[in-house]
């Protein structure tokens, strides 16, 4: 019986050593004291691509003269008297990376910030208007979460400049059983799905060109093998221990 005692002790150690060293793999920036972090690319803005959707609004002293400039609901039914502030449609880039513009025409937008855009416009409905004011936002600025965290599912962001961090926060943050360092990110350049892998265990990340998501990103946060296990087995990995144990009790009453 002591041998007993004595063996599930083992066991029970056995399990909480390798619970301490699963610590590991759970915290964020472990190396965090011991590198020297340089300054963030808080400069960081994001460009516009195919596919997108952009809010464009033209306004100025006289909105008489700058309602032409605006793509708005009332002009595509023939009604008059609106708002631009408050029926404006989107504008959808096209393949080509242009959008069809009101009196200007066609524009090619593909590869400008919000900010470009915004001086541009101003620059060219400027040479007919007098101080016109361009505001130009993402519509559909949008990243995906799935896999281990709490609440997987694809977040429309109210911001450009959103980083890892927060996107996950937003998601509820990983789970328990999640691979910090597997976490897989996929992402379109130039028209070509790109992949790499992050490891929010490693502080470099923060100074990554991934540390700050662009729009249609797509994040996937890999199961740990205990997650996996518990999850294809039957009676879990608890059970499993638990009838290894019961074996070893066994055999040492054999003997």
């Amino acid at each position: 019986m002591r041998k007993e005692i004595i063996l599930i002790l083992a066991v029970a150690l056995g399990m909480l050593a390798a619970s301490c060293a699963s610590q590991k793999e759970i915290l964020y920036f472990q190396d965090i004291d011991q590198v020297q972090l340089g300054k963030l690319m808080t400069e960081y803005e994001a460009v516009i691509k195919k596919d997108d959707r952009l809010t464009i609004i033209v306004s100025g002293p006289d909105k008489s003269v700058t309602a032409p400039y605006n793509l708005t609901l009332g002009e595509m039914t023939g009604t008059s008297g609106y708002n631009p502030e408050q029926s404006t449609l989107s504008y959808l880039v096209d393949p080509e990376g242009n959008i069809n513009f009101p009196i200007l025409g066609k524009i090619h937008v593909e590869g400008m910030t919000r900010n470009d855009l915004e001086t541009y416009l101003t620059q060219e409905i400027g040479k007919d208007v007098k101080d016109p004011i361009v505001y130009v936002a993402f519509r559909n600025y949008k990243i995906t979460v799935l896999g281990e965290v709490r609440n997987p599912g694809t977040y429309t962001m109210n911001s450009e400049k959103n980083t890892i961090l927060q996107v996950l926060g937003q998601a509820g943050d990983l789970t328990l059983n999640a691979l910090r360092n597997d976490i897989l990110l996929i992402r379109e350049v130039d028209g070509v799905l790109t992949h790499t892998k992050i490891d929010l265990r490693d502080s470099d990340i923060l100074q990554s060109p991934y540390f700050f998501l662009q729009q249609n990103d797509i994040i996937i946060v890999q199961p740990s093998a205990v997650r996996v296990a518990a999850a294809t087995t039957a009676t879990g990995i608890w059970s499993v221990l638990l009838s290894s144990i019961t074996t070893l009790i066994a055999v040492f009453r054999l003997f």
